[in-house]
Parts: C-alpha cells; structure tokens; sequence
C-alpha cells in the first residue's frame, strides 16, 4: 500500500514538482496539499498520513518548523522532511532538536527529494551537513560566527545594542563590537545594508 504524503508549500512550482515526482511513484500518494503549515497538524490527526514533506516558510508567515514541532509531539510515528532553499543558519539545529526527521534543500543535488523520502521511511535521518554556502559581499555566510550569526538576525528587530544584548545575554558593547566586525568583513557601511542583503539572502530570517 502507496506511503501517504502531505505536501505543505506554498510556491506553486515546488508544489508542482513535489507533486509530479510522488504522482509518478508507485511506492507514494499524495494525502493532501497545503500552503499553510498552521493546518499541517490537525490534518494530521486524521490517521492517514504517514509522511509531511514541509516547507519551513509558507503562507501567512507560518511556520513550518513550528508545525513540525507539533506534530512530532502529537504524532512522533508521522516522518516529518523539512524541505527549503533558504540558507538560514539556525534551521538545521533546530530541526534536529525538535525530531524532524530529516531536512532537505529545494537545491540539492546530491539526493533527489525521492531518495530522501525512500531513507527516511526506512528509518534513516538524512541531513546535510551544513547550510548552503551564499556569497554575501567579498565573504560567506560561513565567514559569519555563531554569535555573529545569532546578533545578525536579531538586528532585523531594529532593536538598539543595548535591547538585543539584553535578550542574548551580552554587553550593549559586545553587540556593537560584533556588528562593526560583521561591516568590516563585508564591506558594508551601514547595519541597515548588512541587514538588508543578509535578509535578500536568506542567511537570516525572523519567523
């Protein structure tokens, strides 16, 4: 019997795609199509789905992640693939904490959406091993810090030094330290343009 799969995304040619590849699978059927991953977990309470395929970002701002969250708790037998193309840095981490099963991006070429399902139903939890590598001004998103990482993100606030210092444990100094780095590396003059083209990129996102 065909393993059944919500697809949760809301760009129609990924949708597409994911529902070409499964369609043209003897082994899945599609259970349903979503564009908001705020439904994802009660369609799940229905009994027959057996594999979410999610996009982290999806309509009306819902999360995915969130999503799979819940339905980890509710389901822990249901496989959960986050699937993105953003290079977001704390996605993975925080895929793996709440139990998702296994993450992949929309660019990948190593392993076919398909492969990866066939893994994951299988038992296997398929990740890779980093987030995409994304040129932003002379450096990467890999020539960013953790703690780099985790102030750019809290800048898209707009809060001062001093507010994101507060909620991540360090001086309103720390903060302005890491930020004039962060200009220093890129080439940037303003943290508004750093936030701006870290925010176009995908390397930081505030959900």
């Amino acid at each position: 019997m065909a393993c059944q799969v919500l697809i949760v995304e809301d760009q129609e040619m990924p949708r597409k795609l994911f529902e070409i590849y499964i369609q043209g699978s003897e082994r899945y059927e599609i259970a349903g199509t979503l564009t908001n991953a705020e439904l994802a977990p009660d369609c799940c309470d229905s009994g027959t789905i057996e594999l979410v395929l999610m996009d982290v970002c999806t309509a009306l701002g819902s999360s995915g992640l969130d999503a799979a969250e819940i339905i980890k708790n509710r389901h822990p037998e249901i496989k959960v693939i986050i699937v993105t193309s953003m290079p977001e840095y704390s996605w993975l981490k925080r895929a793996k904490r709440i139990g998702v099963d296994s993450f992949w991006y929309k660019d990948a070429q190593k392993d076919t959406i398909l492969n990866v399902m066939d893994r994951t139903m299988a038992g296997e939890h398929v990740y890779p091993d980093g987030t995409p590598c994304v040129a932003i001004g002379p450096i990467t998103n890999h020539d960013f810090t953790e703690r780099e990482l985790q102030i750019l993100k809290e800048l898209i606030t707009g809060d001062s030094n001093a507010e994101i210092g507060e909620r991540l444990g360090v001086s309103a100094g720390t903060v302005k330290r890491h930020v004039e780095n962060m200009l220093s590396k890129t080439g940037f003059h303003t943290r508004t343009e750093l936030v701006a083209e870290a925010g176009r990129l995908g390397i930081v996102i505030k959900m």
